[in-house]
Order: structure tokens, then C-alpha cells, then sequence
């Protein structure tokens, strides 16, 4: 790997989505979004959903959305393990709308502490997932 790189690893339970050096990776963080370059300081953070954007040449080369997860980052390596992932291409506008129609809706009937978090994760991974499909 060539110091100007950092090996960058994108995972779905369902799959390893990418594997490659790249220039810098930007990752929607708990407490906002942290771009990873080479020699970065170690740190672990929770991956809200949204857009990672993966740098190469000076640009954005790749988008896609994570809907959740964490991030291990060393100064060689940026190791994020999300809960889905897909191309922004790929997002279904419709579907993320109906989903959000019945995560709201869950919210209005949740019984217990456990069904309102349940609605209200999937509420907001629809609607990153409509804003990331915007942009």
C-alpha cells in the first residue's frame, strides 16, 4: 500500500462491499462526519446512517449509503462494518417511503420502550436514506 493510500474495507452482514486503497473515505459518524486519510489518529465510532464518500484523485468516487454500524480506524486501516449497505444509485425512493410510512405508523401504536426505539431507528434509516437519494 502506498503511504498516500489508506486500506479501506466496507462490510454487510451480507457481504465484504469494498476492499481498496484509497485517497480518503469520509464516514457519517455518531457526532458528525470524520474524513479518514492516511496516518490518521486510532478511533472507534459508531456510523449513523447516511453517505460515506470514498476519495480518490482529489474526488468523490464512490457513494453509498450505510444505515448504521461502527468504524475502526488505525492510521493505515478504515474498517467500517455497517448494518446494510448499497450504492446511493440504488435506493428505491418508493420503498424507503413506504417504509417510513410503517415506521411512523409503528411509532403512533409502539406499546413498549423496545417497539418505539425499533420504530424510531427505522424511521431514521428512511429518512437518511430518502435525503442521501436527493443529494
Amino acid at each position: 500500500m502506498a503511504e498516500d493510500k489508506v486500506a479501506f474495507e466496507l462490510v454487510s452482514p451480507e457481504a465484504l462491499v469494498l476492499s481498496r486503497d484509497v485517497e480518503m473515505v469520509v464516514v457519517p459518524g455518531s457526532e458528525g462526519d470524520f474524513g479518514v486519510l492516511p496516518r490518521h489518529t486510532p478511533l472507534i465510532s459508531n456510523v449513523r446512517p447516511g453517505v460515506l464518500r470514498v476519495y480518490e484523485s482529489g474526488q468523490v468516487t464512490e457513494r453509498i449509503f450505510v444505515a448504521g454500524g461502527f468504524a475502526e480506524v488505525t492510521p493505515a486501516r478504515c474498517t467500517v462494518l455497517a448494518d446494510e449497505a448499497m450504492p446511493v444509485a440504488e435506493i428505491d425512493r418508493v420503498a424507503a417511503e413506504k417504509a417510513l410510512r410503517d415506521a411512523q405508523d409503528d411509532l403512533k401504536d409502539a406499546k413498549s420502550d423496545a417497539d418505539r426505539r425499533d420504530a424510531e431507528r427505522r424511521a431514521a434509516v428512511n429518512e437518511a436514506m430518502l435525503k442521501a437519494s436527493e443529494s
